[in-house]
């Protein structure tokens, strides 16, 4: 015989009711944000062992689909094509030549960190300007130059930057990585080549880039030819309103 402790702890418990109406609500929302569910009536017919005779019962069973996850949707994987040219017009106090081998000629540990502006391929307007470092790797005297491991970005005003690393050779194009961006280049990736035209003034890009919606009309357009006599149009020089992109770095 239970005792009157054991008999009041038991009252004292809350049962979880499956046919309360509170709970069937509760069993209802968390399935319901889980699975997708349809109902179907069904008709079964019940047998007395003690009678013959029988009944039709009616109940509702409910059938449930797990549901499907949202997916992302697809990164874009076109190559488009974007042209830039880096000038240095030499007011900007760029390069600076960290002489860390401390040996007369270049070598291994030399740093130069530099700034220069950046134009669009048409030389019709101001982007920005690039920033970043290059370390020495190797002098290469037999070609009269040097193999650099850059790490830069370009920066493009409103638009956001793209970063880059890789080879900068002083005396022959190059291939760098296009490893990251912001703004309308976020989860930007490719490739980009590089064109010396004149050491250290004037170089001209051609990025081959992926992972991105398309790029405004603004930064596009035909290119000028690259070669070492390019010069910007007077009014991106001079940054007036019409040949500058919204904000663009200086």
């Amino acid at each position: 015989m239970a005792s009157a402790t054991s008999l009041k702890t038991f009252s004292s418990l809350k049962l979880f009711n499956p046919r309360s109406s509170h709970n069937q609500s509760l069993l209802a929302l968390n399935l319901s944000q889980k699975y997708s569910f349809s109902s179907q009536n069904l008709k079964l017919k019940h047998f007395s062992p003690s009678r013959s005779s029988s009944k039709n019962i009616s109940t509702t069973a409910f059938f449930f689909n797990k549901s499907n996850p949202q997916r992302d949707p697809p990164t874009p994987t076109k190559v488009q094509e974007l042209f830039v040219y880096e000038i240095n017009e030499r007011d900007r106090g760029s390069p600076a030549v960290l002489k860390l081998s401390k040996k007369e000629v270049s070598a291994l540990g030399d740093l130069v960190p530099f700034t220069n502006k950046l134009y669009s391929g048409d030389l019709q307007k101001r982007l920005g300007v690039t920033a970043g470092l290059c370390v020495l790797i190797q002098h290469v005297p037999e070609k009269k130059g040097d193999r650099y491991e850059a790490i830069y970005s370009f920066y493009f005003g409103d638009y956001g930057h793209i970063s880059v690393q890789g080879p900068y050779l002083t005396y022959e194009d190059t291939y760098l990585a296009v490893t990251g961006g912001s703004g309308i280049f976020e989860g930007v990736y490719g490739q980009v080549k590089l064109q010396q035209l004149v050491f250290p003034f004037k170089l001209f890009y051609t990025f081959y880039l992926k992972g991105i919606p398309d790029l405004p009309n603004e930064l596009l357009g035909t290119p000028v030819e690259p070669s070492p006599a390019v010069e910007p149009a007077p009014a991106a020089k001079a940054t007036e309103p019409q040949a500058t992109i919204p904000n663009f770095t200086t």
